[in-house]
Formats: structure tokens, C-alpha cells, sequence
């Protein structure tokens, strides 16, 4: 008997403390018992009619509140550009990002990565053969270690005045069911996409940066079936969220159909393995529709449990968030007083 007291004592104390990533889990989760995140990307740096003011936010300008989840991209640091792909200096970044997390918000991260191959951007799909060149024996091998490299120098500088690692919501790859990235479904194989996962990841992993929550993010499908889904899912030991991008392109009709079906196989997946689920990216360009926001978007994730959705950014001609000067902002006001939408001081207080 004393033994076994003994045997229950020794387990208890070898048990670790979560992780960084584990403790923003854990957040994720029970935010997600009250309603969805709204999320923005590029939100504090430029809206529709401004660039670079000090505290403003288009969002916020609307109703008053900033975004629960704020995003943000290094396409461009693994060159060692002081500014990423669409312009904002990288220390501006790093401060907007210290900046949201001190104020209670949650933070995510994507990276475009130009081409190692041809020199192109992320969208030079010309060569079917980057990804295998940079695994290892490939010609790019040892460049895009530099790059990965680059990433982990800046992820790892993202810390509190107490010198506290940020978390971060890590959401690399996406998009690799279509072909418009040369990570893409057509550019490479999905073992070769696997060998470009885990890559990265053992990379940052080895920086001991257990801050990143991992999210797995294609494309908005509309066809998922288990097997088609796993052939380029990257395992459950490598994934914590899994996300969807999910814009309106084409019809209304069109879209609603595919999100239901995505987001009904999505949820199912998510739940059967342990999973977080979010929209990781999504909108209507332009919002020609005033009232998309309630009248599309909402009555659609409302059916299903996801932990937030995250509206790509607004730069003056290419816009898919709300702003006060647009139609569609009376409708986000809607959408902002749901009891069921968590905006920064929902997550906060």
C-alpha cells in the first residue's frame, strides 16, 4: 500500500507544466464555449482610408473595439527585407504584435516565403519542382535553411517587458489544396508537402519555441472527404488547429454550399481527433453586399464550433473588413453586438 502511495506521489510530480502553446489551447477552447473570435488581418497598420496612425484600427473605428485576434506576415524576412511582402517594417510588426498580446488579444502568424528557387514571389508557380529543392539533398537545401533560420531569430524575439514568449497562433503552408502557391497541391507531392512541414517544424522546435499552437489551414473545398483531407493533413502530434480559408468568390450560393459541407467535415474531423477549428482566413472583397455579414457569414458559423473567424486585411482598393466611411458598417455593428461574437474586450475582461 505504501508503495503504491509512493508510485501515485512520483507521478504527480513528474508531471510537466503546459507549454505556452497548451496554455493558448486551453484559452482557445474555453472562449470557445461562449462564441466565435472576430480576427483581422494587418489591423493596427492601414484601413481603407489611412496608413500608419497611431491607435487606429477600422474595426475599432466602427465599433469601438479592436479585434480579439489580430494577424500578421513575414513573407519577405527570410531575405532579410527590413519590410514584409506588403510593406509594413518587420519592427513595426514585432512592436503591434507585443503591443495586441499585452492588451489581451491573441495573435497569428502566416509566412509567405518568395520562391527559393526561381527568386519569385510566394505565387511564382512556374517550376513544379521547389519543394523538392529545398528538402534535404535538394539545391536549395542549405538557402532555406538561412530562411528558416530567419523566421525562428524573429518568432523568438516576440517577448513581454518580463521577457515572456508570446503566444502565437503558427499558420504556415496554407492554402496547399489549391496551386496558386508553390507549396500547392499541383507543385508538389503530398509526401514532398509533408517532408516541407515537418521541416519547418523541427526547425522551430529545435529553437525550443514552444509558444506556436500549429494550425493546419487549406482552402475552402467543398468536396472534403477523410481520405482526400488526410493526404496532405500533417498528423495529430504535428497539428493543434485545424483551419479553413474560405472567401467568397464566386456566387452566394456557391459559397454557402461549400462552407456548410467544409465546415460540417471540418467540425466532425476537429472533434473526432482532439482538435481546435477556425476559419483562418475569410471575406468578400469589396463588400458589394451591405449586409453579407449577418445575412451570409454569421447564420453559417453559428452552426458549428469554431474559435474564430479572421477577415484578410483592408488596403484602400482591396478591402475585407468593415470601416466607418463603407455600407457594409451598420451591418458589422450587428455582427459586433451578437451575444455569440467576441470581440478584444469580450476575451479580455
Amino acid at each position: 500500500m505504501g508503495i503504491v502511495m509512493m508510485m501515485v506521489a512520483c507521478s504527480k510530480t513528474e508531471e510537466k507544466p503546459k507549454t505556452i502553446a497548451q496554455q493558448l489551447a486551453d484559452r482557445l477552447l474555453t472562449l470557445q464555449q461562449r462564441g466565435y473570435m472576430m480576427g483581422h488581418q494587418d489591423d493596427p497598420f492601414y484601413g481603407v482610408t489611412w496608413e500608419y496612425q497611431p491607435d487606429s484600427s477600422d474595426v475599432k473605428n466602427v465599433c469601438g473595439d479592436y479585434p480579439a485576434v489580430m494577424g500578421f506576415d513575414l513573407g519577405g524576412i527570410e531575405v532579410g527585407d527590413a519590410k514584409n511582402l506588403d510593406s509594413v517594417p518587420f519592427t513595426r510588426i514585432h512592436d503591434e504584435i507585443i503591443a495586441h498580446h499585452e492588451r489581451g488579444g491573441i495573435i497569428t502568424i502566416s509566412w509567405h516565403p518568395r520562391n527559393p528557387l526561381t527568386g519569385g514571389t510566394a505565387w511564382d508557380v512556374a517550376d513544379t519542382t521547389v519543394v523538392a529543392s529545398v528538402l534535404p539533398g535538394g539545391s536549395e537545401f542549405e538557402k532555406f535553411q538561412t530562411w528558416m533560420k530567419r523566421v525562428g531569430d524573429f518568432l523568438v524575439t516576440l517577448k513581454t517587458k518580463e521577457g515572456n514568449p508570446v503566444p502565437v497562433i503558427f499558420r504556415p503552408w496554407h492554402e496547399n489544396n489549391g496551386s496558386w502557391f508553390w507549396w500547392g497541391q499541383k507543385l508538389c507531392t503530398d509526401n514532398e508537402f509533408h517532408g516541407l512541414w515537418c521541416l519547418l517544424q523541427d526547425e522551430l522546435n529545435g529553437r525550443g519555441l514552444t509558444n506556436l499552437l500549429w494550425s493546419y489551414s487549406p482552402n475552402l473545398d467543398g468536396g472534403w472527404t477523410e481520405e482526400r483531407f488526410l493526404a496532405r493533413y500533417p498528423g495529430n502530434e504535428r497539428v493543434t488547429l485545424i483551419g479553413e480559408d474560405a472567401y467568397q468568390w464566386g456566387t452566394e450560393e456557391e459559397f454557402k454550399t461549400a462552407l456548410t459541407a467544409d465546415l460540417a467535415f471540418l467540425s466532425d474531423f476537429a472533434q473526432k481527433n482532439g482538435k481546435l477549428l477556425a476559419m483562418t482566413e475569410c471575406g468578400l472583397k469589396n463588400m458589394p453586399d451591405s449586409t453579407w455579414w449577418t445575412r451570409v457569414l454569421k447564420p453559417i458559423m453559428d452552426k458549428y464550433p469554431i474559435c474564430y473567424f479572421h477577415l484578410w486585411r483592408n488596403y484602400k482598393e482591396e478591402f475585407f473588413g468593415p470601416a466607418p466611411s463603407l455600407p457594409c458598417a451598420a451591418d458589422f455593428k450587428k455582427l459586433y453586438e451578437a451575444e455569440n461574437t467576441l470581440f478584444l474586450k469580450d476575451i479580455s475582461e
